[in-house]
């Protein structure tokens, strides 16, 4: 079922649920979690088919489509939470996405997902008590460690099954995880309560489970929609307040404002508790990355439902990173000789990436190169770009030396080929028709003054905070930018205003790239200059 036949059933579901209230307002309806009547411990859809297609095809096509359109700033170090919006995804799947597209490629071995309960009021949480959570898309395991250890010796956090029975707001959440991270187990608790006590040792009892998992990498997410049936402009007042109090990283400041009815939000409680147990597991920056209500979708402005995406960082530990993914098309750089690596390396490396795209697209063990020269074990950044008749299909690398070249290359190859966010996984049927490009970056450098910037000789990196954005040598040339456009268009990569670039807060960084691609007989690849 496409997005315009479940239209309706979306608007009838959204309606109908969100008319209920959030947690806390409604009484013990009698339901039972399907998952227990299953016998089977596994909590099964409930609202696939009307909040999201019930279909896996287009449920994934779907949420590709969101994530490949969504601009989101890329972000260094570690996401620790995301807050996303839990209406159907017509209204509010676009939103959504850009909080899930900074973790798309990114590796978590566990979801704590916090919800609102909308239909049963209950003190405490309830964290879900099974063994998996289905979704169209299949079923993801229950972290039963880190579940029990929240869960653990309070009444307030035991399964209260009436919560999950008809509960959207964690399910819409599931499969947009399935498609960002493809492997994970996943935490689901709805919130009851969202008094600032329950907020306080809800997130206690996360940053403790999460602590005891060890070594274990943990996301976590907070579930909410904003303000619900006000007008246009008075939903944007009040949603704006919202916005002030995640921006600034003050879940005190939202419980307070939303307390005093300065603003809405049916997940505030989660929302809180997540931003306070984020704050806790070192995450010292909250980005929100995109507002919209459903007036924006449906141009209805009478009464409008808000929705805001928001990402928490903190900063990567020394010598770690996460893929970037580089949002322009490749194309050959200036002509300047580079010496760091020979015909044999250069033809080993896209050997060594076909080979790994190859393997992970048919799901066989990746390739290991064989007695790699001193080269290509050197540490180095690298991005691998996939092109299918002329038309780019991927592209993602490491900015900065984290591993051997070899490693490098053979990693971001995959990661180019199943998660850039703009595209769909690569499909076998698609190999014969790939072409591989890489570019190897050399170590960055400080600009001091713009006007040394060299195009189509030097990459640029834009960084102001914790906003960063890179665009590599060769696209400046295929574009035919000036210098100026140039640092303009890396700007706004960043996230940043267009002119941000003259800014003194801001730093400038370039480097450049030998990139050689198949087709170029390995050696006479064109180069975007030399190391130095």
């Amino acid at each position: 079922m496409g997005r315009a036949c479940w239209r309706a059933l979306v608007l009838t579901a959204f309606l109908s649920v969100n008319a209920t209230g959030c947690a806390g307002e409604g009484g013990d309806d009698g339901m039972t979690d399907r998952g227990s009547a299953r016998g089977s411990g596994i909590r099964s859809p409930v609202v696939a088919g009307a909040f999201y297609p019930g279909d896996a095809a287009t449920l994934a096509g779907d949420i590709d489509e969101y994530l490949a359109e969504a601009e989101t700033p890329s972000f260094d170090g570690d996401i620790v939470a995301l807050i996303a919006p839990h209406a159907g995804y017509i209204y509010s799947g676009a939103v959504a996405a850009h909080a899930y597209a900074a973790v798309r490629g990114r590796k978590y071995e566990s979801v704590v997902v916090v919800a609102p309960s909308h239909r049963f009021g209950f003190r405490g949480a309830s964290v879900h008590g099974g063994t998996g959570y289905e979704t169209p898309l299949g079923v993801v395991p229950i972290d039963r460690d880190i579940a029990d250890a929240i869960s653990a010796g309070s009444e307030l956090y035991r399964y209260v099954p009436q919560a999950h029975a008809q509960e959207h707001s964690l399910e819409v959440q599931v499969p947009f995880l399935q498609r960002a991270l493809g492997d994970f187990a996943i935490v689901p608790i709805i919130m009851g309560d969202q008094g600032e006590s329950n907020v306080r040792a809800l997130a206690r009892r996360i940053v403790d489970a999460v602590r005891g998992a060890g070594a274990k990498r943990v996301l976590l997410v907070a579930s909410t929609d904003l303000s619900h049936y006000h007008g246009y402009d008075a939903a944007v007042a009040l949603d704006a307040r919202v916005i002030e109090y995640v921006s600034e990283f003050d879940p005190e400041g939202l419980l307070r404002a939303l307390a005093a009815g300065e603003c809405e939000a049916c997940g505030g409680g989660p929302a809180a508790a997540v931003m306070t147990a984020a704050r806790e597991l070192g995450s010292d920056r909250s980005v929100v990355v995109k507002y919209a209500n459903s007036g924006d979708v449906t141009g209805d402005r009478a009464q409008v439902v808000g929705y805001l995406s928001a990402v928490l960082s903190r900063p990567a530990p020394a010598g770690e990173g996460d893929p970037v993914d580089d949002r322009s098309k490749g194309a050959p750089g200036a002509e300047r000789p580079y010496e760091g690596l020979t015909a044999a390396d250069r033809a080993a490396l896209l050997g060594l990436a076909r080979g790994a795209i190859e393997a992970a697209v048919k799901g066989n063990p990746a390739p290991v190169l064989d007695a790699p020269s001193d080269a290509l074990s050197t540490a180095c950044g690298a991005f691998v770009t996939i092109n299918r008749d002329g038309q780019l299909r991927g592209c993602i690398g490491y900015i900065e030396a984290a591993r051997p070249l070899h490693e490098t290359v053979g990693l971001m190859a995959v990661e180019a080929a199943l998660r850039d966010p703009r595209f769909h996984p690569v499909e076998p049927s698609e190999l014969p028709e790939l072409q591989i490009e890489i570019s190897v970056l050399s170590p960055l450098d400080v600009v001091d003054d713009p006007s040394s910037i060299v195009v189509g000789r030097d990459g640029l990196i834009v960084q102001s905070g914790r906003s960063r954005g890179l665009l590599l040598p060769q696209v400046a040339a295929e574009y035919g930018w000036d210098r100026e456009t140039f640092l303009e268009r890396t700007c706004r990569k960043a996230g940043l205003p267009p002119d941000a670039w003259r800014r003194e807060d801001v730093v400038i960084l370039r480097f450049t790239a030998e990139v050689f691609g198949e087709g170029d007989g390995g050696d006479s690849g064109g180069t975007a200059g030399g190391r130095g």
